[in-house]
């Protein structure tokens, strides 16, 4: 099962608004015979493809699969047929389908006598396929907050100048979550400060720039794989810009077409302008930050929005912390001091040490000479 976990994570950044899926499929004596994992929306799923792989093989074997076989038709076939089909005799499942749509795989395996069993490696393979099940079971977007800052936890130095804290090692790891995510929101103060442009770019040494024009076909940024042989073109991920009060200028280069953009508006605010050069959605208006941000992730989730990484500064972070809405927190910390300037996360609802937001860690890694610290809300969330 772990090397169907290691195989399901191949395809994330491409798979989107599907789940991330990897299968292991042994013969009737237990040697491997067939490897596969869903690479893109709308291709041949997992299973099908160490299906494939294995052949006659397959029969009277078993299949290891991070996910419950999809049980209905869609842009593919049914998963647990093709199982049945192939002459599979057991069926081990890590995570079940929480999908009421494509659940009951592992019921119609059963009952045509496949020996099914499920929970194997499931809280692994589960964080593995994180934004998909946040998706489906909260109705919203899966949300990693990313930030850089210095070791006491400055974002920005006391004459706001930011670039750059952390070293190119770091900001070409930014480009590879940027390339698994769907959307990256950042808030208008982001976008007048710094002018991002929030685009998936490449990294130095292919010939391309790593300040260069943002990728026009595809999502792969540093550290993704090729593209997926069969595989359509990919876009890049969505720009959200939170700006309540239509501020952000016509120059700005969030609005350069290098990708779509969706400019967040409060209800009345005067967007006319900016609805010439971008999409605007309107949404309540709420304090602190501006907009409805619950709103703002149905809107996104409305579009097929699986996964979205937040960019935004301290304000827009703290009050998506506040609001509950944060389900992973990518920091990136370089061995430097300041001493005074911009905090990485403005308030965030936590008046006391009792209401400290409290996170476990998932992941410490070197990243250049910075490392990059991977952590979730403790409770750690039902995925």
């Amino acid at each position: 099962m772990r090397r169907a976990i290691e195989l399901a994570a191949r395809g994330r950044g491409t798979t989107s608004p599907n789940p991330v899926v990897g299968c292991v499929v042994l013969d009737a004596a237990g040697q491997v015979v067939g490897e596969g994992f869903h690479a893109y929306a709308g291709g041949p799923h997992a299973e099908v493809v160490a299906l494939r792989a294995a052949g006659e093989r397959a029969r009277g074997g078993t299949a290891y699969v991070t996910l419950e076989p999809c049980a209905h038709t869609g842009r593919t076939g049914p998963c647990a047929l093709a199982l049945l089909e192939a002459g599979i005799a057991r069926v081990v499942v890590a995570v079940s389908d929480p999908n009421p749509a494509a659940a009951g795989g592992a019921d119609r395996l059963t009952r045509h006598g496949v020996a099914v069993t499920t929970g194997v490696l499931a809280a692994e393979a589960a964080r593995g396929n994180a934004e998909w099940l946040t998706s489906v079971r909260l109705g919203r977007p899966h949300v990693t907050w990313k930030y850089a800052a210095t070791l006491d936890g400055r974002s920005a130095a006391a004459d706001g100048t930011s670039q750059w804290i952390t070293s190119p090692e770091a900001r070409a790891d930014v480009h590879r979550l940027r390339g698994e995510a769907d959307a990256i929101i950042a808030g208008i103060g982001t976008v007048l400060a710094d002018d991002p442009r929030l685009t998936v770019r490449r990294p130095p040494g292919d010939g391309v720039p790593a300040d260069g024009p943002g990728l026009p076909a595809g999502r792969s940024g540093t550290g993704a794989r090729p593209p997926k042989e069969g595989a359509p073109a990919t876009r890049q991920p969505l720009r959200v810009v939170v700006d309540s009060d239509a501020r952000t200028p016509l120059t700005a280069r969030v609005l350069d077409g290098g990708a779509p953009t969706l400019i967040a508006v409060a209800a009345d605010a005067d967007a006319d302008a900016l609805a010439s050069r971008a999409e605007v959605v309107r949404l309540a208006r709420r304090r602190p930050y501006g907009i409805d941000l619950a709103g703002l992730l149905a809107e996104l989730h409305r579009r097929q929005i699986v996964g979205v990484l937040l960019e935004g500064g301290p304000t827009l972070a703290g009050s998506f912390l506040k609001e509950g809405l944060i389900d992973r927190v990518v920091g990136y910390l370089a061995p430097a001091l300041l001493g005074e300037g911009a905090a990485a996360l403005g308030p965030a609802g936590a008046a006391t040490i009792a209401e400290t937001h409290r996170l476990e860690f998932e992941d410490v890694t070197p990243t250049g000479p910075d490392l990059r610290l991977t952590a979730r809300p403790v409770p750690l969330k039902e995925l």
